[in-house]
């Protein structure tokens, strides 16, 4: 906890205080108080008691050990891409996707004072790629910071009047700057895809609507292992929705795939392709299904 900046830790400590008291209703998310994953565990869930944590493995541990009931993580944005390190994460943890939530982003400056010269802005590296082009434009130079909110409280913290921050607007509020411009990200679509992850799968009965699953696999390193891996699908008509590879490890002798897909294990389609996926692959492992909830083409 002593990780957070001092303006934060009152409130942190408020937060994990009620979280504990009833983790059933606890969901754990990486930030401070006023992170955009704060916002969407609230808007996931209006009732529960979100449960701040430093790191994504702090959120992970949090609902390995039952301080929480599940986690909401960000695993990609619609113009900054994939979450650093979140597909390495997310198989380790052992946990399961159960639901999936998007949000929209909007990204404040704010500082100490509304007439500051500005200078930098502290903020999460994908806040910061999704501001990019204004903070080129401003001559502002962007600094990583573990989160958001966090970036938020460490400028209140600090005497720097030529500091800035790039947090949801709630954020100024609750560590007393001022919003110099509330919509600095660099395109007005701007959404993040969140993942809830939980110690148990969703129980299949329970899911109406479209599914998805996601999962990962390791292809044979042989000539065109990808392309009969993928056949699979093809030929039993299941929709592939998301493929990314990346190498897990320093050998580059095999890479590995997430991927999401429409449908759920038990779908006769699905099934098929599973298990000609597994076919020409070295390993599978599903992650997890759930309703679908994005806006479909």
């Amino acid at each position: 906890m002593n990780s957070y900046p001092a303006p934060a830790l009152a409130i942190v400590k408020d937060m994990t205080l009620a979280a504990h008291e009833h983790p059933a209703k606890a969901i754990a998310f990486q930030g401070a108080p006023g992170a955009n994953s704060h916002l969407a565990a609230l808007e996931y869930d209006a009732d529960c008691l979100p449960l701040p944590c430093f790191s994504f493995e702090d959120a992970i541990d949090a609902v390995q050990d039952g301080t929480a009931a599940c986690a909401i993580i960000p695993i990609e944005n619609s113009l900054h891409g994939r979450v650093a390190d979140i597909h390495f994460l997310l198989p380790e943890s052992g946990l399961s996707i159960i639901s999936e939530h998007f949000m929209s982003i909007r990204h404040c400056l704010m500082a100490k004072s509304a007439d500051a010269v500005l200078k930098t802005a502290m903020s999460h590296p994908q806040a910061l790629g999704q501001c990019r082009h204004f903070l080129r434009a401003h001559g502002i130079i962007p600094v990583a910071y573990a989160d958001t909110a966090a970036a938020a409280a460490f400028v209140a913290a600090n005497d720097d009047a030529s500091a800035a921050a790039i947090a949801p607007p709630i954020a100024a509020d609750l560590y007393g700057l001022v919003a110099i411009n509330n919509a600095v990200q660099d395109d007005d679509s701007n959404t993040t895809r969140f993942v809830v992850l939980s110690r148990t799968p969703a129980e299949r009965s329970s899911l109406t609507g479209t599914l998805m699953t996601t999962l990962i696999f390791e292809v044979k390193n042989i000539p065109a292992a990808l392309y009969k891996a993928m056949g699979g699908f093809a030929t039993n008509g299941v929709n592939m929705t998301k493929l990314e590879s990346y190498q897990n490890g320093a050998s580059f002798a095999a890479t590995e795939f997430f991927a999401d897909i429409e449908g759920a294990p038990g779908d006769p389609a699905v099934d098929r392709a599973l298990e000609e996926l597994r076919f020409h692959c070295n390993s599978v492992r599903l992650l997890g299904t759930y309703r679908q909830t994005r806006e479909r083409g």
